[in-house]
């Protein structure tokens, strides 16, 4: 068996899970930055999330609702705030997950948070990186 089959059987990407920090606005009382628990997105998650925020625009045109997209990837991603927490929606006099999201989370943060996840999915590797690392 090779190396490379020995580290795939050794660490399945089933249950990757981090805490990330994504702004310096949430602190505990005790002053200590608080962490955001997220998950990986499986392959067919990020399909199904990417085919949930197509939009059919003028001239049949498709196109990638970004909004869309990041705030279903947080949603269905973030373990820790639980974003669809019946009790926080109700809370903040929100309807639905989407609008809390909004409500409780500045732009650059959701765009932050998106990103963070989307890394432990493995979307943050650049070509270079992995070319060097390869020869090494």
């Amino acid at each position: 068996m090779s190396n490379l089959q020995q580290f795939l059987n050794a660490h399945p990407i089933d249950n990757l899970t981090d805490e990330v920090v994504i702004s310096e606005r949430f602190k505990g009382e005790d002053g200590k930055r608080l962490k955001f628990k997220i998950k990986a997105m499986s392959n067919r998650d990020f399909d199904d999330i990417r085919r949930q925020s197509m939009e059919i625009r003028k001239n049949k045109k498709v196109e990638l609702d970004l909004q869309k997209f990041n705030s279903a990837i947080i949603i269905n991603h973030t373990l820790e705030p639980d974003f669809k927490d019946a009790a926080s929606i109700q809370a903040t006099g929100s309807l639905n997950p989407e609008e809390y999201l909004n409500k409780v989370l500045l732009a650059g943060e959701i765009a932050e948070l998106s990103m963070q996840i989307q890394r432990l999915s493995g979307f943050d590797q650049d070509m270079d990186e992995l070319v060097n690392e390869a020869k090494n």
